[in-house]
């Protein structure tokens, strides 16, 4: 999902690693975050809420966003719920 959107600005060959900042490295801007939180919801659905995800950050959290924090995020999301 995340190559489909850099693709549309031509960085379809830009290194993502774990480590790699959203707004600094990948220079993906704030409506390009929106593509990508509608790719993630029309895959998973309301299991991957990305809204929910980010609204208890603070503005340095986001602008500092990485390609790992919100895979973990998803990967946790997507676990199934424990047994009691």
């Amino acid at each position: 999902m995340l190559a489909t959107v850099l693709a549309d600005y031509g960085l379809d060959d830009a290194e993502v690693t774990m480590e790699s900042r959203f707004t600094e490295d990948l220079e993906l801007e704030s409506i390009d975050l929106v593509t990508l939180a509608g790719e993630l919801q029309e895959r998973w659905g309301d299991r991957i809420n990305f809204a929910e995800f980010i609204a208890g950050m603070d503005l340095d959290e986001i602008i500092g966003l990485t390609v790992g924090r919100l895979v973990r995020h998803v990967v946790a999301r997507l676990q199934p719920a424990e047994r009691s």
